[in-house]
């Protein structure tokens, strides 16, 4: 397989032009059904953009290097078997083909495939399918519908374009490592990829966006989205703060530069996380820790007081909370309409029964059953 130009698995060449079309039985089709992805993106941003596309129905034909696949097929450990578990989060419902794009051979059949797909995906540096005869352009001729999703680090033109894009360095170019960490310590990255599934979820709602478009007008179009302005657009109120206040931002650790009390508080056997976001929301926090003229010290009577005054509420509140257990805080602020709830380790997490009751994880599957569906799955 290493030398061939292609390994296909049974893929079917119809073009679904019955997209937008009236389904038998639609009480079972999900949304996405009849359409089909053409994938061509490795580890994370771009998997993670076609996963959730093929879990709203769309047949994700997935492109990968013969003899030695998507990169994150040797992430680990952990393994199952041979199989990387990194792999296997963001690479369900695809049917993994393995093609050689640097083979004339190879191109010929990504462009036969392309005819027949309605969404393109690739991840590669500006340039890189150009010079194959795979970019844009290319394919835009022999598949005027397609849908052609460019996913980079950091854009198609610029003077970082050509730099490779990986999430820590746009997390860090971005800002956002900035902003992670405790307040006296060293920048953190987040422990999970978010610039690159930020970047996913933005390029699956441009390809959902694409597709809506084609039905309208009957054609196809680009779309180019990247790590770095797509976490850049995330930074949300710190950007604005800055662009607009002129302030600077800093690291708070679990807390929030603008609501307090809004943070994480360490309890006799662990921590529990506390958001009042209001006055009311405050007086509830008092009233539950048994601080009740904290409510009338005219040091918190309103957000701006107590984010003034931040160090003494938090210092006063956190030696209350560490009298307690988590299990007995999270009895107490049940029923209270504050916002709160324990740090859950994975453990935790998947032993907690809302996340069974929202039904988005599939115990069904093998041989992996604890794979997790898209949460708009379950459409009714």
């Amino acid at each position: 397989m290493k030398n061939s130009a292609f390994f296909l698995l049974k893929i079917s060449h119809q073009y679904s032009s019955n997209l937008f079309c009236v389904l038998p039985d639609t009480d079972n089709v999900k949304p996405l059904e009849g359409v089909k992805i053409l994938d061509l993106t490795r580890v994370l941003a771009g998997p993670f953009a076609t996963m959730n596309l093929g879990d709203l129905g769309a047949e994700v034909i997935k492109v990968e290097r013969p003899g030695a696949g998507d990169d994150t097929r040797t992430w680990g450990p952990p393994f199952v078997g041979t199989e990387s578990t990194y792999f296997l989060s963001v690479n369900r419902n695809k049917k993994s083909i393995a093609v050689n794009i640097k083979d004339p051979k190879g191109v010929k059949i990504i462009k036969e495939l392309a005819a027949v797909c309605d969404v393109f995906v690739e991840n590669y540096v500006p340039g890189k399918l150009s010079a194959v005869g795979l970019g844009y352009e290319d394919v835009d001729k022999i598949a005027p519908h397609i849908i052609y999703c460019s996913i980079t680090g950091y854009g198609q033109t610029g003077p970082l374009s050509q730099r490779a894009g990986y999430d820590a360095v746009a997390s860090a170019v971005s800002g956002l490592m900035h902003i992670t960490g405790p307040e006296d310590g060293d920048p953190v990255r987040p422990g999970v990829a978010m610039t690159d599934l930020a970047t996913g979820l933005y390029a699956y709602g441009a390809i959902m966006a694409g597709l809506i478009r084609r039905y309208k007008t009957g054609k196809g179009l680009f779309i180019d989205c990247n790590l770095l302005s797509s976490q850049v657009a995330c930074l949300t109120q710190v950007a604005a703060n800055y662009l607009i206040g002129q302030k600077e931002a800093k690291r708070w650790g679990t807390a929030h530069g603008s609501i307090v009390p809004y943070q994480a508080f360490k309890t006799k056997d662990g921590y529990l996380v506390v958001g009042a976001g209001n006055n009311q929301q405050f007086a509830t926090v008092c009233k539950i820790l048994n601080l009740p003229e904290l409510v009338d010290d005219s040091k918190y009577k309103t957000n701006h007081l107590r984010v003034q005054n931040r160090k003494e509420l938090i210092k006063t509140l956190s030696a209350r909370f560490e009298k307690e257990m988590t299990s007995k805080w999270l009895y107490l602020f049940e029923g209270s309409g504050v916002a709160y709830g324990p740090i859950n380790d994975m453990k935790n997490v998947f032993t907690e029964p809302q996340v069974w009751f929202l039904k988005f994880l599939d115990t069904k599957t093998k041989p992996h059953p604890v794979a997790a569906s898209h949460p708009l799955t379950t459409l009714t």
